[in-house]
Formats: C-alpha cells, structure tokens, sequence
C-alpha cells in the first residue's frame, strides 16, 4: 500500500486539478477522492498539502461571482476585517444558499467577533450540507474551547481527526485537550 500512495497522491495533487477546473461533477469527484485519500495519509505534510486542495476546491465550488466573494471575504479573515468577512458570506450565501464553505466560513468570522450563537449555527448549517466539512469540526472545537466546554472541544476534535487523522499539530492538539477534558494538569 505504501508504494501505491505516492502513485495516488501524485494524481491527486496534479492530474485531477486540471480535470475538475469548470466541472462540477470532476470536482466533486476529486474532493471525494482527497476526502478518501485523507483518512489514510503517511504523515502530516501529505495531509496538508490534501487538506489544502480540498480547501481549495471548496473554497471554488459555487459561480464565478460567488468565488469571488469567497476569496474576497477570506482575505478580510486574514485580515482581521470581520465584520466585512461576514457581509462578503452573505453576499454568496444569498447566491449559493447551499454552499458549505460559505457557512463554515462565516462562523470563523462570526467567531471573530465574540458571535458565538451565530457561529455555531453556522457551523451546524455547513454540517448539515457536508458532514465531512473536517474544518467546521475544527472551528467547532475552538469555539467549545474558548466557552471553556473541554470536553466539547474534545469531541469535536476527535471528529475532525476522524476525518483527517493526520491533520498538521493534530495529535498534539488532541493531548492537550484530552488533558483539559480530563481534567489533569500534567
């Protein structure tokens, strides 16, 4: 199986790019296959540079108007421009009702701004289109987190690793919570 991975992720990481560009269907396609690939990646650099594509494809999944709007509204994420994140979102969501990324993103702006409600309905609308939104279960993690719920942002995480095992600080991330869930200090 180990010498088949580097056959697959070379595919994966450059033929079916080029295929899934304008078709809908080729990117779904490739966005399973990562999904797939992701469970079962070596290390946590593959996962990475997977989970990095599927963010991608993600983030380019609705028109070219509501693509826009996404790369505008995570730019002002990077930024620190919240407020300006949350209009960009629901902008696209008032083109693409459906489209996941756009909610996940939304709660991290949300999130920004001490909004913790609508970011957890967000986060359980992104969910509810894709169950397999591994960074919805991240941010939902943070958030349980940061409302001092341990034991949340634990399972929340455990899930997010279920979907992505080997997810970049994943399993250190996964001790320190296991310890504030747990309750030891150590």
């Amino acid at each position: 199986m180990r010498r088949v991975a580097p056959l697959v992720m070379t595919f994966l990481l450059s033929a079916a790019p080029a295929l899934a560009q304008g078709r809908p269907d080729a990117r779904k396609a490739e966005i399973d296959a990562l999904l797939a690939a992701l469970k079962q990646a070596p290390n946590e650099t593959v996962a990475a540079a997977m989970e990095a594509r599927v963010r991608q494809l993600w983030l380019q999944a609705g028109s070219p108007a509501a693509t826009m709007l996404m790369n505008r509204g995570t730019r002002d994420l990077n930024n620190n421009a919240d407020n300006d994140a949350v209009d960009d979102f629901d902008a696209v969501l008032a083109l693409e009702p459906d489209l996941p990324d756009a909610f996940q993103r939304r709660a991290l702006a949300r999130f920004g701004l001490g909004d913790y409600r609508g970011a957890l309905a967000d986060l359980e609308a992104t969910l509810q289109r894709d169950p397999s939104h591994f960074p919805a279960f991240e941010s939902l993690s943070r958030i349980a987190e940061a409302q001092g719920d341990a034991k949340g942002a634990l399972a929340a995480w455990q899930k997010a690793l279920e979907l992505s095992p080997q997810t970049p600080g994943g399993a250190e991330r996964l001790k320190v919570l296991t310890r504030k869930a747990l309750g030891d200090d150590t």
